[in-house]
């Protein structure tokens, strides 16, 4: 598993970029035709990553739930996102990898509830399925980043 996590480090370390190279107010630009910014496919990877794991597995997700609620499947910007919350986001693209590495090496996942993927139609059965999935999820946001990122340098 140890190449599943660097995978996913490297598509923060890129998404990371974009937080460092852009203004808040870039980050929080819709451009017209798109439903959601660059900041919030950044909190949706994050908060994604934790229900996809953690969620799934029975276990208390490691960010607050309204974080997770704000950014989960199904929602979109409502408000703009603050520079002590982007900062906030920046920290999270690797506590959050850095806590779930930790907790997947120390055996905590033990459980997993069975979830049918609405992107693929592929069935998640286990949490090594869920991390591999998680990568490829967050190339799709990372790929969505990339296109608004273009859109806001027109």
């Amino acid at each position: 598993m140890t190449y599943t996590f660097d995978i996913c480090l490297k598509s923060r370390q890129l998404l990371e970029r974009f937080i460092k190279s852009h203004t808040t107010e870039e980050l929080n630009t819709i451009p017209e035709g798109f439903n959601n910014n660059i900041i919030w496919n950044i909190g949706h990877s994050i908060a994604t990553q934790q229900l996809l794991t953690y969620g799934l597995s029975g276990l208390k997700p490691r960010l607050d739930m309204a974080f997770i609620d704000r950014y989960r499947k199904g929602t979109k910007p409502e408000g703009l996102v603050t520079q002590e919350e982007v900062a906030q986001m920046h920290t999270l693209l690797f506590t959050t990898l850095a806590e779930l590495q930790e907790d997947y090496e120390a055996g905590l996942f033990k459980d997993f509830k069975e979830y049918t993927l609405s992107t693929t139609g592929g069935t998640l059965t286990n949490v090594a399925e869920a991390l591999e999935f998680n990568n490829y999820h967050e190339g799709l946001h990372l790929g969505c980043v990339i296109q608004l990122s273009k859109l806001l340098k027109k």
